[in-house]
């Protein structure tokens, strides 16, 4: 057994200062210790998945974290797991929990899990081994881990046994974000017919417009919302997330969190955001003021033939002021659009002058331009290109030097 101190203290020396997770028993020293430190960072997530792609963002800006999970959490991340840090090469560091583990005593919900649990890391190419009990294999295990991911660019798994860590007691409850009160979400719907409702292509032309590449990182969501961007204009400031549906405000939060210099704008589409609306309230509670979150909403999965999504009965808007963004609003016209990215260059603060992320639903029609083409550059390309253009890849290298 060993104390929370010892590794967190060891991986600290070697970079790591971001965390992100969902609670197990097993992980409990780990996150009173993290949570009690003001210069290490801990991001509570709705859902284990949401942890991976948020600490996947913290590694698009060149920096160390780490994902921790409950075993029966590694369901909820296989997709992030499989097509974003795999595809983009976006190395993290996982602490599984080893839940039903054979011969050990558990919980019914675990007794398929448990025994599962190494052969889905395997499956997943995530290489894995046994988290350090004992001092003296601390710096040993996170050396191998960090050489994989230097190397390959891609994660590694420490497996957690019950009793790996010593209990550390939580004091004064964790360092959660101050609430504040909450956004009146705001509707600026003029009530346009569909034939005079923007396209996507409009919306996202406004976007290029209003976010300069040497301030501006673009990241968008799977599907033709990144192809379509790609076609208007391949800027080396922009994203396109392939896979990992529902993720890109969770990726996009990592980033903008980690890079606070930087304004971060989110894509996401109706049927992506439905897909993983937990997180709404993780950036409500985390959302800096440098990350805006803009859904074009069509009522479709217009990527798969046009579907409906259930989005009409939804206003993303009062979702998002709900969970506590700074701002929130949804409209059918361009200008509401143009509003939120204006403010966004000015770096406004929400309700009552408190700083968060901030939110615009725009209704778009549905539909595409005839042949639209995929990216020619390859997502570890598109990576590279961007951590080059926000200086990230000096700061992975000095991690990597350490």
């Amino acid at each position: 057994m060993i104390e929370a101190a010892q590794f967190v203290e060891a991986a600290r020396a070697r970079g790591f200062e971001w965390y992100a997770g969902v609670p197990c028993s097993f992980l409990t020293p780990f996150i009173n210790y993290v949570l009690q430190d003001e210069s290490l960072h801990y991001v509570s997530s709705a859902n284990e998945g949401d942890a991976v792609a948020l600490i996947a963002g913290v590694a698009l800006a060149g920096k160390r974290g780490i994902a921790m999970m409950q075993n029966s959490g590694l369901g909820n991340a296989v997709s992030p797991l499989t097509s974003l840090t795999w595809t983009f090469r976006l190395p993290q560091l996982l602490i599984v929990t080893w839940r039903g583990q054979p011969g050990v005593s558990d919980e019914p919900q675990h007794a398929l899990m448990g025994p599962v649990t190494p052969q889905m890391l395997d499956t997943m190419d995530v290489p894995w081994e046994l988290f350090p009990t004992e001092a003296d294999q601390i710096a040993p295990v996170l050396e191998r881990a960090i050489r994989h991911m230097d190397e390959t660019g891609r994660p590694y798994a420490l497996v957690m046994q019950k009793g790996s860590v010593a209990p550390f007691e939580l004091k004064g409850g964790g360092s959660m974000p101050a609430k504040h009160a909450l956004p009146v979400a705001q509707s600026k719907f003029a009530g346009v017919g569909y034939d005079d409702l923007p396209t996507r292509q409009q919306a996202l032309e406004r976007v290029i417009a209003a976010t300069p590449a040497e301030s501006t990182v673009v990241v968008a969501s799977t599907g033709f919302c990144g192809r379509e961007l790609y076609a208007i204009d391949d800027r080396s400031n922009q994203l396109y997330m392939v896979g990992s549906m529902g993720c890109v405000s969770s990726f996009a939060l990592g980033l903008a969190l980690a890079r606070p210099d930087l304004n971060v704008v989110a894509l996401d589409g109706d049927g992506a955001a439905l897909m993983r609306m937990g997180n709404f309230a993780t950036l409500g509670a985390y959302g800096p003021s440098n990350l805006t979150h803009v859904l074009l909403d069509n009522g479709a999965h217009d990527s798969t033939g046009g579907q409906a999504t259930v989005a009409q009965q939804v206003s993303f808007a009062n979702v998002a002021a709900a969970c506590g963004y700074a701002d929130a609003v949804e409209g059918d016209e361009l200008a509401t659009l143009d509003a939120v990215l204006e403010a966004a260059r000015e770096r406004a603060t929400g309700a009552n002058g408190v700083a968060g992320a901030r939110f615009v639903r725009l209704t778009i029609k549905r539909g595409t331009p005839d042949g639209l083409p995929r990216p020619t550059i390859t997502p570890p390309d598109v990576k590279s290109r961007l951590m080059r253009h926000i200086g990230a890849e000096a700061a992975a290298a000095v991690n990597a030097a350490q």
